[in-house]
């Protein structure tokens, strides 16, 4: 499973979540559950105040392509949307990946050619 965004941990229990501005955390399942709105189908939200979370963090799905450092920003049927963390242009050149910003660089991977996918918590 690639994750890329905010957990909490409320009353035991871990979800994606969104912290917000105004003090609270948004909560986030793929079902129904007690408590919680449906927002669209197969997304429910929950608010609470973020002084109820046990935890949050955030957490971030790493990997090796081609011998080189990349987070997985996304991922469709068997490939994965890499972006290079290396931070070496000449390499991002050499692997021919796409520009996308300055600094950041991006490619579709097959997901049998990427090695050591891991989680990371920034």
């Amino acid at each position: 499973m690639i994750r890329d965004g905010y957990l909490a941990t409320w009353q035991g229990v871990e979800y994606e979540a969104s912290p917000g501005a105004d003090g609270r955390v948004r909560l986030y399942t793929t079902g129904p559950a007690e408590g919680f709105r449906e927002v669209r189908p197969g997304r429910h939200c929950r608010v609470v105040p973020a002084e109820e979370v046990d935890s949050l963090r955030y957490v971030r799905t790493a990997c090796t392509w081609r011998g080189e450092p990349f987070i997985v920003v996304g991922e469709h049927d068997n490939w994965l949307r890499v972006e290079y963390a290396g931070g070496r242009a000449h390499v991002a050149e050499r692997l021919e990946l796409d520009r996308i910003d300055h600094g950041v660089w991006q490619a579709w991977a097959a997901r049998s050619e990427v090695e050591d996918l891991h989680e990371i918590f920034v």
